[in-house]
């Protein structure tokens, strides 16, 4: 596993730990350094908008001192719904790598499919089912646990 996926992947167990939705996410500049990590707050920030990518974009940009993350990559454990990939594509994120796809919410390789619009400003190259066992397992465990 990528040392970028498996820092996505603890922040997702933390986020799971938290009562969150297990989602994690980690922002890789160009020379290889992580500018941006987290895993999904919205409960605990009272945020919809809290979201794991949202965050590490939050704190790579502030790392960086600049709102364009050119560039640098995005790793996260699920495929990120269609707010998270409009930020992805104003933030001119390089590359997209994402664990798990989701086909009820995801909005990259299903529903919205934000990158493949003709508004969408910036498109980044994007990997899907990196490393999505892990991710996978932990969300069912996560949700099965809700269900008992």
């Amino acid at each position: 596993m990528t040392r970028p996926m498996q820092i996505a992947l603890e922040e997702a167990k933390a986020a799971a730990a938290r009562g969150e939705v297990p989602v994690g996410a980690v922002v890789v500049s160009p020379s290889g350094e992580i500018v941006g990590r987290a895993g999904n707050r919205t409960l605990e920030d009272k945020d919809p908008t809290a979201h794991a990518e949202m965050l590490a974009i939050r704190a790579a940009c502030m790392a960086l001192g600049t709102e364009r993350l050119i560039g640098c990559d995005l790793y996260v454990t699920l495929e990120p719904c269609p707010m998270c990939a409009g930020a992805i594509s104003f933030a001119r994120i390089r590359r997209l790598y994402f664990g798990a796809d989701d086909p009820k919410s995801g909005g990259v390789e299903h529903g919205a499919r934000v990158f493949s619009r003709s508004t969408c400003h910036h498109a980044p190259e994007v990997y899907g089912d990196i490393e999505s066992g892990p991710s996978r397992a932990l969300l069912r465990t996560f949700f099965a646990a809700r269900r008992d």
